[in-house]
């Protein structure tokens, strides 16, 4: 596997994200990078996981506003995004590798009492991770995501990305986040968002996630993501749906999850005002959203 890794100096000076960056090793030969805030001893963990094409610079809106309530929160880079190491071979990437490489991470940081916080790709690994190792988490949020076994009938929409992702020779990044957001951004968010990728050989992660996603039943990831909704339907710790409604990709996602996730029952859903990344467009009223439900949701073990 070749691996690339962005030069630190593209990150300088990104405006609000001030945090200091961590690290953990993954097989051996990946580096992955991590944004750990707040008290370390807290009693609840937050693990913000983003999805395709972004980085933890998503959440920085609604890192300190969940750090400032007492909690500790993590937001990894998954492999091939942000200041994480990137293979450089687009076949190197599969969906059953991330979930792995997500594994390993939650393994060596040992984190327990997890509220997660997922949103597009960070709902098809997160979701994975939960039903895989239910003893980590108390609690989710499920904002703009799903857990597609190849069963659903998948909108048109995203059937044009995926074609767009495999064949432009166009994939510019900011620009994608950009467009799925409610919002313009301006040069420094632009700048942030394209860090990562100083070329297109950077980009062979954000290449591989929307040909990964599971759109027929014999697709390599069904049968797991099936085995992952047995475990879901049973599911009995508080979920939270927090979709907004500007997206047309995930829209209605939240009615199915509540009809299918007990833990979801009786919980105070949320719409919110935004585009496909409501971290970009209501990301503070987002985190206020999160440390409510876990106010409202005391855990006992």
């Amino acid at each position: 596997m070749r691996i690339l890794r962005t030069p630190e100096h593209r990150f300088s000076n990104l405006r609000g994200y001030p945090f200091s960056p961590h690290f953990v090793d993954i097989d051996g030969i990946l580096r992955m990078h991590y944004v750990d805030e707040g008290g370390s001893s807290s009693q609840s963990t937050v693990l913000m996981l983003h999805g395709e094409p972004s980085w933890s610079y998503l959440y920085r809106h609604m890192i300190p506003v969940c750090a400032k309530a007492g909690h500790r929160v993590i937001a990894p880079d998954l492999i091939g995004f942000g200041k994480s190491d990137k293979a450089a071979d687009v076949r190197e990437y599969s969906y059953q590798r991330h979930v792995d490489w997500m594994h390993s991470f939650l393994n060596q940081l040992d984190l327990k009492n997890i509220t997660l916080v997922c949103q597009d790709w960070g709902s098809l690994i997160g979701l994975r991770l939960a039903a895989e190792q239910p003893d980590r988490f108390d609690r989710l949020v499920i904002a703009n995501g799903f857990l597609p076994t190849g069963d659903q009938k998948m909108p048109s929409v995203f059937k044009l990305w995926q074609a767009f992702s495999q064949y432009s020779p166009w994939f510019p990044i900011s620009r994608i986040v950009e467009v799925g957001s409610a919002r313009n951004f301006d040069k420094e968010i632009r700048r942030a968002y394209d860090a990562p990728f100083p070329s297109p050989a950077y980009k062979a992660g954000a290449r591989a996630f929307p040909k990964l996603v599971p759109t027929r039943p014999d697709d390599p990831a069904s049968e797991a993501n099936r085995q992952a909704w047995e475990v879901l339907k049973r599911w009995e710790q508080p979920v939270l749906t927090c979709f907004s409604d500007g997206d047309p990709i995930t829209r209605g996602g939240d009615r199915l999850l509540q009809k299918l996730i007990p833990g979801t029952r009786g919980q105070s859903h949320q719409t919110l005002s935004g585009g496909h990344f409501l971290q970009e467009d209501c990301g503070p009223e987002f985190a206020r959203v999160i440390n409510q439900f876990i106010n409202d949701t005391p855990i006992i073990s």
